[in-house]
């Protein structure tokens, strides 16, 4: 291997260059709505959850709600009828990025204790595998600052206090393949 190619290698591994590569633009291919989809179903395989379906009206709510949002690109919730997570990048943010940003936070959810490690967000995480959340919608602008803004919502909303994104038997079938 010559120098230049382990240089470049090197490089491409290191945790900051991956940081940088995430900063540059994406094409919007990874922004079909098979892609939000799959991004989806891959996390939710994971641990043993059903598929979600792309449906055209959560989908019109998230496209309106990011609309609104195209102005000041600020991360707030909508408030709306369906469970909700939103994203924004300061550049052209792909929404299979936003989905990965989100499944990331897996590693701060505890199962045993249905709770976020402290200090920590997962709720992001719960509500991309949650059981009974099915039918999905997402949307991304580019807002006049430049940035983006992704929003993906959920019907019906997951999240609800007291009950696990997923069955205990799929989390023991999840642990038997960690071992």
């Amino acid at each position: 291997m010559d120098l230049f190619k382990y240089i470049s290698l090197s490089l491409l591994l290191s945790p900051l260059s991956f940081i940088m590569l995430s900063m540059l633009p994406f094409s919007s291919a990874q922004d079909s709505i098979q892609n939000f989809v799959d991004a989806h179903n891959t996390a939710r395989a994971e641990v043993g959850v059903g598929p979600v379906h792309w449906n055209e009206t959560v989908a019109d709510y998230a496209r309106r709600y990011a609309n609104k949002r195209i102005k000041d690109c600020n991360l707030v919730h909508s408030k709306g009828p369906y469970g909700e997570n939103i994203a924004w990048g300061s550049r052209n943010l792909a929404g299979t990025v936003a989905v990965r940003m989100w499944v990331n936070e897996k590693q701060f959810y505890n199962y045993e204790t249905n709770s976020c490690v402290i200090g920590k967000m997962c709720g992001h995480y719960t509500q991309v595998v949650w059981r009974n959340s099915v039918r999905i919608g997402c949307a991304k602008v580019r807002c006049r600052s430049g940035g983006t803004f992704i929003t993906c919502n959920y019907d019906p909303r997951g999240n609800i206090r007291g009950q696990r994104p997923y069955g205990e038997v799929k989390h023991q079938l999840r642990q038997q393949k960690v071992r």
